[in-house]
């Protein structure tokens, strides 16, 4: 028996193509860089204990804190950056590639299911932190704590110097936390007016 003759599927346009390309590509990001983010935040907390035991073990001297501050300082902003880049990423996808509740066909949903789903969750016990900010702050203080016990003599130069270092970074952490908690409302209105003007 002779199957019946399939229809010609018609060939996408080009530009529907580049866009269903990008599309891939912008998702694919997401996907890699979250899971880097959480990678990087493991392995970095990692090897800040390791080194800051080996500076206290080797080197117990208030200015080699500033050592494993540093690493706590880079990893940090590796997975700030990571996160900023993909929430903006995801605001991108979710003003150009998803504009309507409805449409057809049916284009899609996650970046507005997740937009939407963060700001109705509730129960704090499942909220996440991506930034890691609570380890991260954890961490510089008892990054702290052998600076405060070898500098607290007057006339205390050296831990308001080393103290406030680490201050300053939980500050940069603080900041940055409030940053991210601001960013998917604001930079969807941003990208939603770009790609209408786009």
């Amino acid at each position: 028996m002779v199957s019946p003759a399939l229809p010609p599927v018609s060939a996408p346009d080009s530009g529907t193509a580049l866009r269903l390309e990008e599309f891939r590509a912008l998702r694919a990001t997401i996907r890699e860089r979250g899971s880097l983010r959480v990678s990087l935040a493991v392995a970095g907390l990692a090897v800040w204990a390791a080194l800051h035991l080996a500076v206290q073990i080797w080197i117990p001297m208030p200015l080699t804190s500033l050592v494993p501050l540093l690493v706590l300082a880079g990893v940090f902003e590796g997975v700030f950056a990571l996160h900023v880049g993909v929430e903006r990423i995801g605001r991108y996808l979710e003003a150009g590639y998803e504009p309507d509740a409805v449409t057809r066909p049916p284009r899609p949903q996650w970046e507005h299911a997740a937009h939407a789903f963060g700001r109705q969750a509730t129960d704090t016990a499942g909220r996440i932190d991506p930034l890691f900010a609570a380890l991260f702050i954890l961490a510089t203080i008892l990054n702290l704590v052998p600076v405060v016990i070898e500098t607290w003599t007057p006339p205390f130069v050296e831990l308001s110097v080393y103290g406030g270092l680490h201050l300053a970074f939980i500050g940069r952490v603080i900041r940055a936390r409030r940053f991210a908690s601001r960013q998917r409302g604001q930079e969807f209105e941003l990208f939603a007016r770009l790609t209408k003007t786009g």
